[in-house]
């Protein structure tokens, strides 16, 4: 079954000065470099990056790699609206892995994780990690809940779908504390890069 992926990272980064998050170094690479370097291996087609505010340096980041850059003209509008702008840029017939570029700590097995019980479970349609019983990123959707996603306010978070579609919401236990670092401060990410380092989760 082919997936696409969509790397979010439409904001500003106010809290960074205006350093895109997509830029910070992961030990491998860029934030953004990693997390397309993954999706490329697992064989994501299109792999897709929304950029907005600081789409010139994302692009010039990704240049030479197979994925598509999608500017999101109206990111000041809410994260919503970037997403539905990668959507735009996706077959309406693909699943499609969601991945913020402020999780960019998340180990790569994660991945292979959700598409796994994606693999196996047909009744469910959005599949969130978990580590100790907390949700994170990146989700995994399949590719009816595109509509639901289209039609949401801008400025609405998409996890005001979830009471939707209830029972075909699946939790899928990972080993993995990546998917609940969310790099929002630069004391944030400094703790995440150390602790990733640590671990040393290349797959």
């Amino acid at each position: 079954m082919t997936t696409a992926a969509m790397i979010l990272s439409a904001g500003e980064s106010s809290r960074f000065g205006g350093y895109p998050k997509a830029l910070l170094a992961t030990g491998q690479g860029t934030a953004v470099r990693r997390l397309t370097d993954i999706c490329l291996v697992d064989g994501f087609d299109p792999v897709v990056v929304v950029a907005g505010a600081h789409a010139t340096a994302i692009a010039h980041e990704v240049r030479g790699l197979d994925v598509s850059v999608v500017v999101a003209d109206r990111w000041r509008e809410g994260r919503t609206a970037s997403i539905q702008a990668g959507l735009e840029a996706i077959p309406d017939d693909r699943d499609v892995l969601f991945w913020p570029v402020d999780h960019s700590f998340v180990a790569a097995r994660t991945v292979d994780a959700l598409l796994s019980a994606r693999d196996t479970d047909l009744l469910g349609v959005w599949f969130i990690p978990t580590y100790e019983g907390r949700g994170g990123h990146p989700v995994l959707w399949r590719s009816w809940v595109r509509n639901d996603l289209m039609e949401l306010r801008p400025d609405a978070p998409i996890r005001a779908l979830l009471p939707e579609f209830g029972p075909q919401v699946r939790r899928v236990a990972v080993e993995d504390p990546g998917v609940l670092t969310n790099v929002d401060t630069p004391e944030g990410y400094r703790e995440a890069l150390d602790a990733f380092q640590s671990r040393g989760d290349l797959r």
